[in-house]
């Protein structure tokens, strides 16, 4: 009882979500049904076990009068909200026996709530329909769900120069909606539409309607996770790549401009300097891709279809694959792994750096070098037409030192397992930047991950989350200051 006054907001925020994500099994429990897959009552029993949890965490930590959290419990909510959230999302794999251990149920629950895309489930093709949309309903709600912390929990905590973010951000967007349950709703309405506009496009092009809505979900999620083992190679149609690297590019885009264009301010999306940087990057990768098969002795038209497909889904960390990349040469595979390590914008459901991050570290490092050659002048580092104050660059500097000294641990610690430093490195990365795909002997460009020893999936699930939290929210955790102060 103590626990729970003590800790009475998370506890009954988490409750919330519980019993959100319980209501959220019945969908794929009902297909199942319709299809007469007996794996509805994996889902019942998941829904069931998850809506008693939450509803009783709900009740019992109700507050009776109006709280305020400190940063102390916003960094537990946050942190204790997504553990929580994963362990009961991969109760529907443990009951259905989609997955062979209880380590892979968790480790596809935790791939698909943080966009990763990473899976275990092989066979895919076999998998019942409930599954499927179960796997896309995961990615979906882990889209939407880190794109609303972005905009209000991790400015508020001053993580990884997010505060720059927030307030570039609201200056103008208040200005339209006032309050930021506003905003994050016109955001869901967004995301919402897109989906339901990609899921058409989808069905249009010739994909029946299971795979157009899971497709959809975890192309504006930017999650990666197919209905088919060979992802979109499975159906080779160069309609429908066209149209799933449109919307990989606006789930990997800040979804708030989005809401300006539909308020009428178009100037706001290609005058963002974040986009800008963002779209001019994944051109760039992507012609010089083009270029080098186009020397190979590809067609030019085959060229510019695969390297434009594999560059976006890359660079937004969707995952999704077109073809082998592996096969077609060292540069391109190394222009794709540098699209890794960049991201997509910050305020999208896209992981990785973030095109945002390196552009403060430029302006930063421009303004230095300019002030080395004219000592007596006065250079100021400029976002968005912004002067970036310096607690900002300490934020994103510190951001990229945690992201190299995980990814240095990670590393080490997937190399004890004696793997191909390809396979080690780029499990790494990719996990730590919420990718998913891969290279390597042993996980490969489709983000097979089941080939790996049950250790390793535990060393890149909390890769994963540390990705997805921004690090510090998770590590500050470790530090005993914390739980003393």
């Amino acid at each position: 009882m103590i626990l729970v006054i003590a800790f009475q907001p998370i506890f009954f925020t988490t409750g919330l979500f519980l019993t959100a994500l319980a209501l959220s099994m019945i969908a794929p429990g009902i297909l199942d049904y319709f299809h007469d897959d007996i794996n509805w009552q994996a889902f019942a029993i998941s829904s069931g076990m998850t809506g008693f949890s939450g509803l009783l965490l709900t009740f019992a930590a109700r507050p009776t009068e109006k709280t305020k959290m400190s940063a102390r419990d916003t960094f537990l909510l946050t942190t204790f909200n997504w553990l929580a959230l994963s362990f009961f999302a991969a109760l529907p794999f443990i009951h259905s026996h989609a997955t062979n251990t209880i380590t892979d149920s968790f480790f596809e629950a935790i791939s698909g709530l943080t966009t990763t895309g990473a899976t275990v489930i092989r066979g895919l093709n076999y998998t019942s329909p409930g599954l499927l949309l179960w796997r896309a309903l995961l990615q979906w709600l882990g889209g939407i769900g880190i794109v609303v912390m972005a905009l209000t929990v991790l400015p508020m905590l001053r993580i990884g120069g997010m505060q720059l973010f927030r307030n570039e951000f609201s200056d103008r967007s208040e200005k339209i909606l006032p309050k930021v349950s506003q905003i994050a709703s016109a955001i869901f309405g967004t995301y919402v539409f897109f989906t339901i506009l990609c899921s058409l496009a989808l069905w249009g092009a010739g994909m029946t309607w299971l795979e157009a809505v899971c497709h959809a979900m975890a192309t504006l999620s930017t999650g990666g996770f197919s209905t088919h083992g060979a992802s979109i190679q499975h159906f080779d149609s160069p309609l429908i790549d066209v149209i799933l690297i449109i919307f990989m590019t606006i789930g990997g885009t800040t979804l708030i401009l989005f809401v300006r264009c539909f308020q009428k301010d178009f100037k706001s999306l290609y005058q963002d300097n974040q986009v800008r940087g963002f779209l001019l990057a994944m051109t760039t990768a992507s012609l010089c891709s083009t270029l080098w098969l186009w020397h190979q002795n590809y067609s030019f038209g085959t060229a510019l279809r695969h390297s434009t497909f594999q560059v976006v889904s890359i660079m937004t960390t969707t995952g999704f694959v077109s073809a082998d990349y592996t096969s077609l040469g060292t540069f391109p595979v190394l222009i794709l792994l540098m699209m890794m390590m960049i991201g997509g914008c910050t305020g999208s459901t896209a992981g990785g750096i973030k095109v945002f991050r390196y552009q403060v570290m430029y302006a930063t490092a421009r303004a230095n070098i300019q002030q080395l050659r004219k000592p007596h002048g006065v250079f100021l580092s400029l976002y968005n037409r912004q002067q970036i104050p310096e607690g900002i660059f300490l934020s994103v500097f510190s951001f990229f030192g945690l992201f190299i000294i995980c990814f240095g641990l990670l590393s080490l610690g997937l190399s004890l397992y004696d793997f191909d430093i390809f396979t080690c490195l780029s499990a790494a990365v990719s996990c730590l930047n919420n990718v998913g795909t891969g290279f390597g002997t042993l996980i490969g460009h489709r983000g097979d991950y089941t080939a790996l020893p049950d250790g390793a999936k535990w060393m890149l699930m909390a890769g994963m989350l540390l990705g997805r939290l921004e690090y510090i929210t998770v590590l500050i955790l470790l530090s005993p200051k914390f739980w003393r102060d």
